[in-house]
């Protein structure tokens, strides 16, 4: 990834990395989201990736338009509800970041703001509800204040696996895993256990 700001490249790098990462790690999230959910969210996240990874070359240097042009990817190649989620966050992302061709690496926590409120529009979900959004929170605020692309990485899994282990023993407020309640806790949300392997597959 460059130094200095992240630009398309970045993203299409990121895209195969994750989409290889994500791929590796479908079995494993198809059992955990069948513990509360309907089994398929290792499908879904390695469909969506892999879609963006299948277009990455055809990216426009537009940043904005970058992110729009792999949301569609994920909403084409996903209809559940977290590729849903996913690809709200980077539409919202993208509209703000369009026209440009770089933005530095600090306006990334502000960028993951958008992406989190965005999904809790959509979604109709809160923090603390034991959901990604959880995650995504905890991710950015760890990053506030950095903007070294190496040392965000390190901290963006450490604190997604942090946030993880912290919600473990708490229920499910939110999607079909509320129904689980008091029988979720003990179990990891399936979207915050795709989030660190996410993570965990970039670059």
């Amino acid at each position: 990834m460059s130094a200095r700001t992240f630009t398309v490249t970045d993203l299409q790098t990121a895209a195969w990395s994750i989409a290889e990462g994500v791929k590796s790690a479908t079995d494993e999230l198809n059992n955990q989201d069948g513990k509360l959910g309907d089994g398929d969210l290792g499908i879904t996240v390695s469909a969506g990736w892999q879609a963006v990874a299948d277009i990455r070359e055809s990216l426009p240097a537009d940043v904005g338009r970058a992110f729009l042009a792999s949301a569609k990817a994920i909403q084409q190649a996903s209809s559940s509800s977290f590729g849903t989620m996913t690809a709200s966050a980077l539409i919202a992302v993208a509209k703000h970041t369009m026209g440009r061709t770089e933005i530095s690496w600090s306006e990334i926590p502000d960028l993951i703001a958008i992406g989190r409120d965005a999904m809790m529009t959509r979604g109709k979900g809160n923090l603390g509800d034991k959901t990604v959004l959880d995650s995504l929170d905890a991710v950015r605020t760890v990053l506030a204040g950095l903007d070294d692309p190496s040392a965000m990485r390190a901290a963006a899994i450490e604190a997604a696996r942090d946030a993880l282990l912290a919600f473990r023993d708490r229920p499910n407020r939110l999607g079909r895993a509320r129904m689980f309640a008091e029988r979720s806790i003990g179990l990891d949300d399936p979207g915050m256990l795709a989030l660190c392997r996410i993570l965990e597959s970039l670059p």
